[in-house]
């Protein structure tokens, strides 16, 4: 459920972007190697690559269950990816930016990280308590993290918008004017063998990270397609706070050692809780998104994801919350406004054909702003007010006791919007970035001539 929010968020800047007129490439994908997904492999006995084709399937599976706009899919598997990653070792190495050297440290397999003391609580990472500390000694490649102290921070400061939100900002400005330690950004094959093969030395393999961050690159066509890269790149990219270190500052110093422009901004969110207690197994309380869109449907996950968690912070997630928000605002909301607005327009026999076409959407232009700054929660809220102004309208108007002259044209009002009112239709062209098949079948249900009675959008539970 936490990646759903992550991959619809950015959906809905995605389908927003493309709605106000921009060409969008939207990427998703895998990281498939490293010692967590071989061991996985080893757990059920399947060799590395097919466990991984049987995940990569599910997580492209929500494409069909989201609504996923995307045009991309990488996994760190694929051929070009591999390739793009060994370059980029090669541009880091001849910078001066990789090395050998025999270290011992404390490995979390669940983060794929070193992990020093002040990063442990009672000696267990915060992320991964479950897991017990491994102890790596052997020699491996480094990259020199170091080095790039000062060039991270100056970045920083000339670009103040580039983390959001801007505590996350801080707090990584603080990791990083702590101090930097260089990081094995390599693993001997013999114990783990899993992982691209590090050039020149058939001995080693790249870690995780090194590898699984390329991804941003090579998904833009680097190094091969240079047309396709320079047209996309540098890109916006999303990730939950447990990444805040990898994507904003490992990434874009391995960025400046590849002599690579750095990312345009990173988004981070926060953590899905249920009952305001971490998600796990152990505890049977992970929330399946594949099982609510079966039940309740895709736009109803989008919308509570969107408009009920917040885009920065942790957010609760419970079956009883969700259904409350359902029912409230979508069942009596948006949906009991398309019941009574399609009942009138039955009863009244209004031609929709007839109807002046709507001018510009006021509401794109105010949630504008909100959208660019991912505040999802925000725009959605903005765009049930005039759900809420149309339902205010059409009690005080009372257009069924109205002649059949004046009911029509309050009708009309209503459906294409007027100088002082938000219309029907401007609200379903608002909705495409957030719930997109809701707004497709609104608009497909008041395009004319004449209208049927529809099943509700969200029937009531």
């Amino acid at each position: 459920m936490g990646f759903a929010l992550e991959i619809v968020q950015a959906d809905a800047v995605a389908r927003y972007k493309k709605l106000t007129g921009y060409d969008v490439f939207f990427n998703f994908g895998t990281d498939e190697h490293g010692l967590k997904i071989y061991r996985k492999a080893q757990e059920e006995g399947k060799d590395p690559q097919k466990y991984c084709d049987e995940y990569a399937a599910k997580f492209n599976a929500l494409k069909q269950a989201l609504n996923l706009s995307y045009n991309s899919f990488i996994r760190t598997t694929d051929p070009h990816h591999i390739k793009a990653a060994q370059e980029f070792w090669q541009r880091c190495k001849a910078n001066g930016d990789i090395y050998q050297k025999i270290y011992r440290t404390k490995y979390c397999v669940g983060c794929e990280l070193e992990k020093t003391d002040s990063e442990l609580e009672n000696g267990k990472c915060l992320l991964h308590p479950e897991n017990k500390l491994e102890i790596i000694e052997e020699e491996n490649y480094f990259f020199r993290f170091s080095k790039y102290q000062e060039p991270l921070l100056e970045f920083y400061e000339k670009n103040p918008k580039f983390v959001v939100p801007e505590s996350k900002f801080n707090e990584i400005k603080i990791f990083v004017q702590g101090g930097l330690q260089d990081f094995s950004i390599s693993r001997l094959k013999n114990k783990m063998p899993w992982g691209i093969d590090v050039p020149n030395d058939p001995k080693q393999v790249m870690s995780v990270w090194f590898d699984a961050l390329v991804n941003y690159v090579s998904a833009t066509g680097w190094p091969d397609d240079l047309v396709k890269f320079k047209k996309w790149w540098p890109v916006v990219q999303f990730a939950g706070k447990d990444n805040l270190r990898q994507q904003t500052a490992i990434w874009q110093a391995m960025l400046m050692s590849a002599g690579l422009p750095n990312s345009k901004q990173i988004f981070i969110h926060g953590f899905i809780t249920s009952g305001g207690q971490k998600m796990s197994k152990s505890l049977g309380n992970v929330i399946d998104p594949f099982e609510y869109v079966d039940k309740y449907g895709t736009d109803a996950l989008r919308y509570y994801l969107l408009a009920k968690i917040s885009p920065t912070e942790d957010g609760d997630f419970t079956r009883e919350k969700f259904e409350e928000t359902y029912n409230a605002d979508l069942a009596n909301g948006l949906g009991n406004l398309i019941k009574r607005v399609e009942a009138l327009v039955i009863q009244k026999g209004l031609d929709l054909t007839k109807l002046k076409q709507a001018r510009r959407n006021r509401i794109l232009d105010e949630i504008a702003p909100l959208v660019n700054q991912y505040r999802f929660d925000e725009a959605l809220k903005f765009i049930w007010g005039s759900i809420r102004g149309l339902d205010v309208y059409i009690n005080r108007e009372r257009p069924w006791e109205l002649d059949p002259e004046n009911a029509n044209k309050r009708l009309g009002e209503i459906i294409v919007g007027s100088e002082s009112l938000t219309s029907l239709l401007e609200i379903a062209e608002a909705l495409k970035p957030f719930l997109p098949e809701t707004a497709e079948k609104i608009e497909k249900q008041f395009s004319g001539p004449k209208i049927k009675s529809a099943a509700p959008l969200f029937p009531r539970l």
